[in-house]
């Protein structure tokens, strides 16, 4: 029987039983790249895929951890920690969760072609103790493992192998393999059926071990690229939820009495990154040499933005602009917050000392659908280099390319975002500000610069348990960043949800939508 009509059969029969099926009709800009669960790490696709998979922990409302597959762990020495497994849990397809999974699940995401292979190394051997433990071994001191573990969705061995899906596909090189379109995790809901870039279609799944807080038994997810016509679609009932309502279109949201606002911010940087490490930039007027391999030309590209003009005219002030590179401000201090001065007149010197009076041409590579106004902000950035003679092309593209292009290190300038749950520091320091190590640090630092002193106290802070002695070195860290100028950090973005009123959903601060929460009334 084809799953359509399996889904068929089972809204009927709750029809017959006098239930009636509700169906979250869920969309945003974009759509999820791939239902491998390592092979992106992009926050949409992370999200749908949470839908299907599970975690040994996971989150809560608040953000905080609560046991989900594991059910209990302790820290049995300084660097073994032993997990409990929940009993009686099975696959979609009826196999059952055991510490064989785990174990898989893990040494798969640190799979070269895994993007979350620098928190799975992090987490050291899993080892099997039975069915239902598992313990992780580690060669040195974790002060976040249990942080780590909540980016790690739990996949069924037989399940992959069977399917030749036993490591991730390579995503940048268009590989497509089982796992690209189907799925079998443990979750609350089921893949019906995946087609890219038109619709995605989850049921709800009658076995779960877990307990629905909402009434969702289906969720079709369908990505709309134009804002007006998401928003359109919004406005006469044919989708439930917006995540991203642009934010020209607010007011009007907000005074329509058919569309609940549900306001929250989100735990995400958005900055631009400089190639750093080419002798001579691909897609630049200078020849011979590379521009940003100077401090003073970052520097100047930083002090001719007007990030108070971004957050009042382009993001309509749902922005929080910032000097840091962290998704949250609370492994943060005053002085890594605060931006160096917007002084059109400084960037300009800092260029002719540099040996460019006359400025030059670049590139700026840029997504069209991830992040709030994001093509949007490229222009207005341009615009301002303008006024110090850099002639910026913004060149954007739908993020199904644009990631790819940037894991290929394919561009010379870029903007990128970054968050989700988790707002310790290391989650951002090893994969997007260390330098590249082969082993999943640096793993986004696409400019691919080297910064030694910063280097050098990341990996002392992942290792350090003193909680003040890692303060202090976190923010050392985070300051040699902010002093060289590796990055340009822009702001942490607000993202408001926008619903129909019989609609109720959860806003969590990494912006993620648990559709076992949701109601639709």
């Amino acid at each position: 029987m084809r799953r359509s009509q399996i889904l068929l059969s089972i809204l009927l029969a709750l029809s017959v039983a006098g239930v009636q099926a509700r169906t979250l009709r869920w969309s945003t800009q974009g759509d999820p790249q791939t239902m491998d669960p390592y092979s992106q790490n992009e926050q949409l696709t992370n999200n749908v895929n949470g839908q299907v998979y599970e975690k040994l922990v996971d989150r809560d409302k608040q953000l905080n951890i609560v046991p989900v597959l594991a059910t209990s762990w302790q820290q049995v020495s300084g660097q073994v920690w032993r997990f409990k497994l929940r009993p009686n849990i099975k696959f979609h397809d009826g196999t059952p969760f055991t510490a064989d999974d785990v174990v898989f699940s893990i040494e798969r995401a640190k799979h070269p072609n895994s993007q979350v292979r620098v928190y799975a190394n992090a987490l050291g051997t899993p080892v099997k103790i039975d069915d239902l433990t598992v313990e992780l071994r580690q060669d040195k001191p974790n002060p976040i493992l249990l942080e780590h573990l909540t980016t790690f969705a739990m996949m069924s061995k037989a399940w992959a192998v069977k399917n030749k899906a036993d490591k991730p596909l390579d995503f940048k090189n268009k590989e497509e393999t089982f796992a690209s379109r189907n799925a079998n995790g443990t979750g609350p809901f089921m893949l019906v059926s995946r087609e890219p870039d038109i619709k995605t279609v989850l049921k709800r799944n009658p076995n779960w071990w877990g307990k629905f807080e909402g009434n969702v038994d289906e969720i079709i997810y369908r990505p709309i690229s134009s804002d007006a016509t998401r928003v359109a679609a919004l406005l006469s009932g044919e989708v439930d939820l917006i995540q991203d309502p642009p934010p020209q279109d607010m007011a009007r949201l907000r005074s329509n009495p058919a569309i609940r606002v549900v306001d929250g911010m989100e735990n995400r940087i958005v900055f631009f990154g400089f190639d750093q490490f080419r002798d001579e930039l691909q897609y630049s007027s200078v020849k011979g040499k590379n521009p940003f391999k100077d401090k003073r030309v970052r520097q100047a590209f930083y002090q001719a933005i007007d990030i108070e003009a971004i957050k009042t005219k382009t993001m309509r002030g749902q922005s929080f602009p910032t000097g840091a590179n962290t998704p949250s401000d609370k492994p943060s201090t005053p002085e890594v917050e605060r931006r160096f001065p917007y002084d059109r007149a400084a960037a300009k010197k800092l260029l002719v000392e540099a040996g460019y009076p006359a400025g030059f041409e670049v590139t700026l590579d840029c997504p069209n659908n991830r992040y709030i106004n994001d093509e949007e902000i490229c222009v207005a950035v341009a615009a301002m280099l303008a006024q110090i003679d850099v002639k910026v092309r913004v060149n954007a593209l739908p993020k199904a390319v644009y990631f790819p292009k940037l894991e290929k290190n394919d561009t010379s300038m870029y903007m990128l975002g970054w968050g989700g749950a988790i707002t310790d520091a290391q989650t951002t320091l090893d994969p997007v500000l260390h330098s590249k190590d082969g082993k999943g640090k640096g793993e986004y630092n696409y400019g691919r610069y080297v910064n030694a002193k910063l280097d050098e106290l990341t990996d002392q802070a992942a290792v350090e348990t003193n909680p003040e002695k890692r303060k202090a070195i976190v923010t050392e860290a985070l300051l040699a960043h902010k002093n060289e100028f590796n990055n340009l950090p822009l702001h942490r973005q607000v993202i408001p949800w926008a619903t129909r009123s019989n609609v109720k959903v959860v806003h969590r601060a990494d912006n993620w939508v648990e559709a076992s929460w949701a109601n639709v009334d």
